[in-house]
């Protein structure tokens, strides 16, 4: 299974929710494709819900202007 790092690349201040540049999670799915474009990007926005706490979906920020996805395994 692909593991995949997803990194911030730029800082929001959105609903009250920040992320900062540098904050990254790592990703294991099934798939070989990008897991920001998959599903809706539910398993990245799983990933920083349960490391940072943070609701992605709901900062807007589940896209490339934000997140850089880097296949690491």
């Amino acid at each position: 299974m692909p593991i995949f790092r997803v990194t911030v690349k730029q800082s929001k201040l959105s609903n009250g929710v920040r992320i900062e540049r540098g904050m990254s999670v790592d990703v294991v799915t099934n798939s070989m494709s990008n897991p920001l474009t998959t599903n809706g990007g539910q398993a990245v926005a799983d990933a920083f819900m349960r490391i940072y706490g943070i609701d992605m979906k709901r900062l807007g920020a589940l896209s490339a202007v934000y997140l850089d996805v880097v296949r690491v395994g």
